[in-house]
């Protein structure tokens, strides 16, 4: 597994982090991710994998949200996810960018990397964001309340 570089494929047209064709999935530690990487090999899995620690999802994935709500709110999720991801990433949650080969199937990756601890992951699709594993609601603070648990009442 390589770490993780970000570059202009993985951000959309505003600069916002949105890798599409991957599953970006958090963990709570990097032990986490090395075994969420070898149950994904184990699995069949063909596509690519980067390590992110949780510095470079802070400096690299978080500050492509820049501006990107100013002066109005973005019409698309992105944003909202890069919150969820800086949320977790603030609390020493480690990521992990998986690339979905042609066969690769979103099941078979979730069925790999829960186990393994996964606390959530999104699959970067063209034109939509699918939440695969939700978190759960936490009694602390977030950045993000419309469409997570916090907005729940």
């Amino acid at each position: 597994m390589k770490n993780l570089v970000l570059d202009s494929s993985m951000t959309n047209m505003g600069g916002v982090f949105y890798p599409t064709g991957h599953v970006f999935a958090l963990f709570p530690d990097e032990d986490c991710v090395r075994q969420a990487a070898t149950a994904l090999q184990a699995a069949g899995h063909r596509g690519e994998l980067a390590y992110a620690s949780p510095d470079t999802i802070l400096q690299d994935i978080v500050r492509t949200l820049g501006t990107a709500d100013a002066p109005l709110p973005s019409v698309g999720a992105e944003g909202d996810m890069v919150r969820r991801i800086a949320d977790l990433a603030g609390t020493g949650h480690h990521g992990m960018l998986i690339a979905m080969a042609d066969k690769d199937e979103a099941d078979a990756v979730v069925n790999a990397i829960a186990p393994e601890g996964a606390v959530t992951a999104f699959y970067y699709r063209t034109f939509i964001i699918e939440d695969l594993i939700s978190q759960p609601a936490s009694d602390g603070p977030q950045s993000v309340v419309v469409g997570t648990h916090a907005a729940e009442g």
